[in-house]
């Protein structure tokens, strides 16, 4: 069976119809300010409370009062991504940093190999810690986090870090496993 590029994933889940109000208006606000819902909430919204606990998380580790800036975290996203090679991430992200940085060659990099990219220390730090949590979570060890901690990160950073990454390596593999479709927006945006 082929995968039908009008719904959001390779499963047949539909959405809730009619979707609950506060989900519409949350849809809404979506479609207002980035111009599109993006798939990954169609895709959950075949179940309004999967939905809901996703968008909570999501809302808390990357809009959420953090020592890390939003391109910070949504860097973190690329990384993870394209280690686990996540569609629908890679592409999604790499425009939001795209977007946020104002650099296409930056999104890029990151996509593609994030140690090619014109990163200052303490990025290169962070992102060097998403990526040994991505390939090898159990070899992460104290100077891994004092590592952290010399480029200027406090202990609460280090824990955003690890959750969003972590919040990250779970998302890939939902989208993985269910063929999401990054919307073709995404591919154009901020270049």
């Amino acid at each position: 069976m082929t995968h039908d590029k009008t719904r959001p994933t390779a499963l047949d889940l539909p959405m809730v119809d009619p979707l609950p109000p506060d989900t519409r208006k949350y849809f809404d606000l979506c479609a207002e300010r980035l111009g599109l819902v993006p798939n990954v909430l169609a895709a959950y919204a075949f179940d309004i409370g999967k939905l809901n606990a996703f968008t909570a998380m999501y809302n808390d580790l990357m809009l959420g009062e953090s020592g890390l800036s939003k391109l910070e975290r949504e860097m973190i996203a690329v990384v993870v991504s394209s280690i686990n090679r996540c569609w629908y991430c890679q592409v999604a992200h790499g425009a939001t940093v795209r977007a946020l940085s104002g650099d296409p060659a930056l999104g890029e990099a990151l996509v593609m190999n994030y140690r090619v990219a014109p990163l200052d220390p303490r990025q290169r730090a962070m992102l060097d810690f998403a990526a040994k949590l991505t390939e090898a979570s159990h070899r992460v060890e104290e100077p891994d986090r004092q590592a952290l901690r010399e480029a200027g990160f406090s202990d609460r950073d280090i824990w955003d870090i690890a959750a969003v990454a972590g919040f990250f390596n779970m998302t890939n593999r939902v989208a993985s496993a269910s063929g999401m479709e990054p919307n073709p927006d995404y591919h154009g945006s901020h270049r």
